[in-house]
């Protein structure tokens, strides 16, 4: 079976976005056929007006995220969440994965190079589809209590672990107006 490969290889951003894809006008893609995310959920837990505490993972670099990264890095910080303090946050997950990402296969093992074309023809087919994020943008915007401070910082912590590249943990107490 075939293996996904290390997110080294794609996690720098070389050359321009290959995005192009069209239901509309199926001649003009560059895109044969689009890959599936598997970033399926975007906004998760209970948003409340009463949240009090703003808390965003934002990138330190130009980095390219895999949509199979950004689902792992949710689904551990919802699980994290949902067992700490049930139904007290709301995350939503900002970026959406637009670039495809090509790859050429290579045969390997024993009598590969006589099976192999080579790199005549190198392009590569759409195997994932990935983020570009830029630096300073927020990854994922995640509000709760004060008080549940530190159990979200520890949750995003636990998300970083699951991305490559760094980010910046930026929290951010909402100020509630008196109306009367």
């Amino acid at each position: 079976m075939a293996r996904l490969r290390p997110a080294r290889t794609c996690r720098d951003i070389h050359s321009q976005a290959w995005a192009r894809f069209s239901l509309k006008k199926p001649r003009k893609n560059y895109v044969r056929s689009l890959p599936r995310t598997s970033l399926l959920h975007f906004n998760m837990g209970k948003n409340k007006s009463e949240f009090d505490l703003v808390a965003t993972l934002d990138a330190e670099n130009y980095i390219q995220l895999r949509s199979n990264s950004l689902e792992s890095a949710r689904q551990i910080i919802n699980k994290f969440l949902e067992t700490q303090i049930p139904g007290n946050y709301y995350m939503r997950v900002v970026t959406y994965p637009h670039s495809v990402i090509r790859e050429h296969k290579m045969a390997t093992g024993a009598g590969a190079d006589r099976i192999s074309q080579g790199m005549a023809h190198s392009f590569g087919r759409p195997v994932s589809i990935a983020a570009r994020i830029k630096k300073g943008q927020s990854v994922l915007v995640l509000k709760s209590m004060k008080q549940n401070r530190q159990t979200v910082v520890h949750a995003l912590k636990r998300g970083i672990a699951k991305l490559s590249g760094s980010y910046k943990i930026k929290i951010n107490e909402i100020k509630k107006s008196a109306q009367a």
